[in-house]
């Protein structure tokens, strides 16, 4: 088992403990609620089991077995990435690669393709890249006590990360960028 399943067995786990009822149990309320869509099942389960929004999100994806490591399952990173950044977002792939290579530099850490993303950990996530939209390339970082600024964006609490830098160009992949994703990095064990 790798340690981003046994991470995601270990929320499930706690999701189970919080709310007194097992997986079956959550999957039960879910088929119960007619709701089919991610979005709505996870609103429902803040709502109706008082969780945070990224549990809410993990069970949700748990009981519609729709988790973005199962999308991208059978796929290599490259064809991940081919997916990622095809079509109008192909021109994002060079801020990817960059962004890539000066992590790289960094020491080990395990990249987790998903269906839209891909996700960088050491013992934790430390930080999340994709496209948020044609036009730029989200990356999303895991770290504490940090101001934000207009640039590093802080995000709600209880996301799957705290903060949020929009990068349009590759040439925004400067030593500012890479210190925060260091800090993030070293952070996560």
């Amino acid at each position: 088992m790798s340690t981003l399943d046994q991470a995601v067995q270990t929320q499930i786990n706690n999701i189970q403990t919080k709310t007194g009822k097992s997986l079956a149990e959550l999957t039960t309320l879910v088929k119960k609620s007619g709701l089919t869509k991610h979005g709505e099942i996870r609103d429902m389960l803040k709502r109706e089991l008082g969780l945070g929004h990224g549990d809410a999100n993990a069970l949700a994806h748990a009981t519609m077995q729709s988790d973005g490591t199962r999308a991208a399952a059978g796929l290599s990173g490259d064809e991940v990435l081919d997916t990622l950044y095809a079509g109008p977002k192909a021109a994002l792939r060079p801020i990817h690669d960059a962004l890539m290579a000066a992590i790289g530099k960094f020491g080990e850490f395990e990249v987790v393709p998903k269906k839209g993303y891909v996700s960088l950990r050491r013992k934790k996530q430390f930080a999340m890249l994709g496209p948020g939209a044609s036009t730029r390339v989200d990356v999303g970082l895991n770290m504490k006590g940090v101001p934000a600024t207009a640039r590093l964006v802080a995000l709600p609490a209880g996301g799957m990360c705290q903060y949020n830098v929009r990068v349009t160009t590759a040439k925004e992949v400067d030593k500012e960028l890479i210190a925060w994703i260091k800090q993030a990095f070293e952070a996560a064990g």
